[in-house]
């Protein structure tokens, strides 16, 4: 039995942390005065996204939902840094578009071949070898490391493909992939063969060839949820070209211009920029036609609409390779497979400042350490001048500086927050 075709999965993420730096003096014979030589922790791991070329579904992400990074080490003496917690990859299908899992906002798509960090690994904290001045020679602190990023996101998957072939199921959509490309699509004379789409890939002619993809189960009602097309229907909002393949034959007592005007409702609800996509009419099964006045009905109507009708007959291998001429031509007029910009915006994060802290007293330097505090202070750029408002006013709404007052802290002190120092001043 064939796998599952798996196209969104979600999945939750997390970087590594950083390591912790390390309080560490030297100490050796015959050297005086040694000093704090406290090495600095390692960088946490980033989550990592690839494309992998080998791959056509998220059938991995299926069962495995929630993939972390390794940490960061810690530092030593010597000044030795701990080593980088290793990158943790992930690797999808081309055309794989990642959003966040709360606002549905796309973070970025997967097409090309440059690898996307999701999360970046938390910093490592700093040893004591840095907390070193003329009047604070042995700093007996260090700095934990900084958290993880932590995101849940939403793998969605939607087919890289030139064309796309649309119709009601049954119609030979899968028998005309499997004559015009190398496919190999189930076929067989019921509706639903196909469970899952299918890409191949057209030659022409020396130097032009393009990529076909059949979608399968789109009906009426399909925009909404009913049969397959729900499912599918998102892997043709890449195709450049339209193929409607209909069914002119009558063998099952339809009409074909009730079935092509069902279908491409089913695109407008779906996408009012899918439907108006450029759109070719395949009338196909010409073979087996019982009545001729179906076809000239059906061309009619989409001669009137500006659309080109091609007779064909899949099985029998006629009129497809006009057909696929034609869609070359109209490809080589056509705009490139669609790239979604990314619509994410990093929101400052909303971070409870009640919880405890621990202040402690080096000579003149005042060593302020908090949870809430690390991460806070992983989202601030503080090359920034606002992003370093947004943090001066989380940390006297939080009433920090109301506890270092009271402590008694002087203007001209240090305070030490992991890689961060300053001069007081009320």
């Amino acid at each position: 039995m064939a796998a599952p075709f798996v196209d969104t999965a979600k999945i939750t993420v997390r970087s590594g942390n950083g390591g912790n730096g390390v309080v560490s003096f030297h100490r050796e014979k015959y050297v005086a005065a040694g000093g704090p030589d406290g090495g600095d922790g390692g960088r946490g791991g980033n989550v990592v996204v690839v494309v992998d070329d080998h791959m056509s579904t998220l059938m991995d992400f299926r069962y495995k939902r929630k993939y972390v990074a390794e940490n960061g080490m810690d530092g030593s003496g010597k000044r030795c840094t701990g080593k980088n917690g290793g990158d943790l990859v992930l690797r999808v299908p081309r055309g794989t578009v990642i959003r966040d899992s709360a606002t549905g906002e796309i973070i970025h798509d997967m097409s090309d071949e440059e690898p996307f960090i999701l999360c970046r690994g938390g910093r490592g904290g700093w040893g004591n070898q840095h907390f070193a001045t003329p009047t604070r020679q042995v700093p007996r602190f260090a700095k934990a490391g900084f958290p993880g990023e932590s995101r849940e996101v939403v793998l969605e998957l939607k087919l890289l493909a030139d064309v796309g072939l649309v119709g009601f199921p049954n119609v030979g959509k899968s028998t005309l992939l499997s004559v015009v490309s190398r496919a190999q699509p189930k076929i067989a004379n019921y509706h639903f063969t196909t469970l899952f789409p299918n890409l191949g890939v057209v030659y022409v002619e020396e130097g032009v060839s393009f990529v076909m993809a059949d979608i399968p189960g789109i009906i009426e009602g399909a925009a909404e949820g009913a049969g397959l097309g729900h499912d599918f229907l998102r892997h043709i909002d890449r195709c450049r070209l339209l193929i409607h393949v209909v069914d002119v034959s009558g063998s099952e007592g339809r009409d074909p211009v009730e079935d092509f005007e069902a279908i491409n409702a089913e695109l407008r609800q779906y996408s009012p920029q899918l439907a108006s996509r450029k759109m070719i009419v395949a009338a196909n099964k010409v073979d087996i036609m019982e009545d001729p006045t179906l076809l000239e009905k059906l061309r009619a109507h989409v001669e009137v609409q500006g659309m080109e009708l091609f007779e064909l007959s899949a099985a029998a291998h006629i009129g497809t390779r006009e057909l696929v001429k034609k869609a070359a031509q109209e490809l080589q007029q056509l705009p490139p497979v669609a790239v979604y910009e990314p619509t994410y915006v990093e929101r400052p994060p909303e971070v409870d400042t009640s919880g405890e802290v621990s202040i402690e007293k080096y000579d003149d330097t005042w060593v302020v350490e908090a949870p809430w505090l690390q991460r806070l202070m992983a989202n601030v750029n503080f090359s920034d001048f606002e992003s370093r408002n947004w943090f001066d006013r989380n940390l006297r709404q939080s009433g920090l500086f109301d506890k270092l007052e009271a402590m008694g802290i002087q203007d001209g002190d240090i305070v030490s927050m992991y890689d961060l120092e300053f001069e007081y001043q009320r």
